[in-house]
């Protein structure tokens, strides 16, 4: 294997938006245009005929949102697409940003009737905190909605980045017919063909000055056209691939995910200009993807993918050297070599075999409870890669157990799902694990904690609220942690890494605890290493 040509033949990429901004279907036609599926699924209610394939958890289908992380890979003009679909929902908003992490690029979805939203924002925060090249797609083009050049100024000041359109549209609403690409001047007409747009547009490519395109659109709309392009010409900030990939400047490609509008382009544009793999940093320095050393990390854990077999998939990303099947790694975190001897590669819950993997790809490893997200897994000497933070809890629960004989394996499911991040829980050292504190970022996580203990674990189990609304990890000087510990008025518990944690009921509180306790630190995000954390 040609490392260098094979991980420069890679694009890994997540799609983020603010819930109903039509990700999932977006998600299914670049699967349909690439050529992994020949029909796609419309995304619409719990009684569609269909379901989006990235959506395989039942509870998906029943409520049409994401709420895991969906790993698909496909092959287009020559790349290998490895499309990470991410939940849109708030309340999952933690698999997000463990996502996040293991891919080079993101596309971001507005909806054109609403331009930037809070979930938008907040994750393109992310994407900038981790220097992510970031795309936007203006999807609902084939519904009303705000002007192009104000979705261009909006995102440009909410966002501080800079825009740049690499297509524009050609009319709104039901008058949406295409899109012109502004570099080449080349347009493109969709034949709105099958409903749902369950099947490729047929499209009719035209140069912007012909006659041709003056027949088809008319000589009122193609002025109206060049009129736009050539305010566009004079007000629009100019295209820098260097910028992009710094994280500066945003491409914009407008369209409708629904009827397969404008889906190729930002398909063709992934594949051109989006990143390979580059360097990850590790705590003693960056790897680069070219390294012979075999590396990677998990950033994703999954359980009970195949309930018959009560599987659990640990998900991969290789960062440098190449991947084969049956290779021994050192796991960083216990020193320990483990044998890959079934890893997979994955179109949502369908599987295959892998044989090897290059940088840039994800790869499905079963996994019988030896890792954690954040591991690293390497070959030729200790190499840890920086671990992946978690967020502090803002919803918290207890536990009732409707039968008493179950409760081994609510324990069990507990440490599982505990482990994918689907919840988090904490144990006071008293009590121990047969009585933990929940906490989750969102109270949907609570209805999929409880769905997936009865459907996989057959435990039924009902969340009683907690008087805690708030958790902070301990940080700071030991004598901190000590006036924590003689306080009776604080709860402290730990986490499944056996970090100290403190609830509280309010904010104020732990504002209390801060300007009291000599040396005492309280993080919002879990330490990324327990080095400077009290013991």
């Amino acid at each position: 294997m040609d490392l260098e040509t094979e991980a420069q033949r890679r694009r890994t990429f997540a799609i983020i938006s603010h819930p109903d901004a039509g990700k999932t279907t977006l998600t299914e036609k670049l699967l349909l245009y690439g050529g992994a599926l020949h029909m796609a699924g419309a995304v619409k209610a719990r009684k569609a005929s269909r379901h989006a394939v990235s959506d395989w958890m039942e509870m998906e289908k029943e409520k049409g949102i994401s709420i895991t992380s969906s790993v698909l890979q496909f092959d287009y003009q020559g790349r290998r697409m490895n499309l990470l679909d991410t939940p849109g929902h708030a309340d999952f908003s933690e698999d997000t940003y463990r996502t996040l992490a293991a891919v080079d690029s993101a596309v971001m979805l507005v909806d054109n009737a609403k331009g930037v939203e809070p979930r938008t924002l907040r994750l393109f925060e992310v994407c900038r905190m981790r220097k992510l090249p970031v795309m936007t797609y203006v999807n609902k083009m084939d519904r009303p909605g705000l002007e192009p050049l104000d979705l261009l100024d909006s995102v440009s000041k909410s966002l501080d980045i800079r825009t740049v359109p690499f297509n524009w549209p050609i009319g709104m609403g039901r008058d949406f017919v295409g899109v012109v690409n502004v570099v080449t001047r080349k347009v493109t007409v969709y034949d709105r063909g099958q409903p749902g747009g369950t099947e490729i547009a047929k499209e009719t490519h035209l140069d912007l000055e012909s006659d041709q395109l003056r027949a088809h659109l008319g000589d009122e709309r193609t002025d109206e056209l060049l009129e736009e392009l050539e305010l566009l010409s004079m007000a629009g900030d100019p295209w820098s691939l260097k910028d992009f990939l710094a994280g500066d400047v945003t491409p914009f490609f407008f369209g409708s995910a629904m009827t397969n509008f404008g889906v190729r382009p930002i398909l063709d544009a992934i594949a051109e200009i989006a990143p390979g793999p580059k360097a990850r940093p590790t705590v003693e320095g960056d790897r680069e993807p070219t390294d012979d050393k075999f590396s990677g990390f998990i950033f994703k854990i999954q359980a009970n993918m195949n309930p018959r077999h009560r599987d659990r998939i640990a998900f991969m990303r290789v960062v440098s050297g190449a991947f084969e099947r049956g290779m021994a790694v050192d796991l960083a975190r216990t020193g320990k070599s483990i044998k890959l001897a079934k890893p997979h590669s994955f179109m949502a819950s369908e599987r295959s075999i892998v044989e090897d993997a290059a940088p840039g790809d994800i790869v499905g490893l079963y996994d019988p409870g030896e890792l954690r997200i954040g591991d690293t897994l390497s070959t030729g000497g200790k190499l840890e890669f920086q671990g992946i933070p978690r967020f502090a809890p803002e919803h918290f629960a207890r536990v009732k157990l409707k039968d008493p004989t179950r409760r081994k394996h609510l324990q069990n499911g507990l440490q599982q799902l505990s482990q994918e991040g689907t919840i988090q829980v904490f144990v006071r050292e008293a009590l121990g694990p047969a009585d933990p504190y929940l906490g989750a970022v969102g109270l949907l996580q609570f209805e999929v904690l409880k769905e997936r203990l009865k459907n996989e674990y057959n435990v039924k189990a009902e969340l009683v609220p907690s008087e805690f609304t708030c958790a902070r990890w301990v940080a700071g000087a030991e004598t901190g942690l000590a006036w924590l510990q003689n306080r009776s008025d604080f709860v402290l518990v730990k986490d499944r890494d056996d970090r100290w944690v403190v609830l509280a009921e309010t904010p104020w509180k732990l504002d209390y605890a801060v300007s009291q306790a000599p040396g005492l630190k309280l993080l919002d995000v879990s330490p990324l290493t327990d080095e400077g954390l009290p013991s």
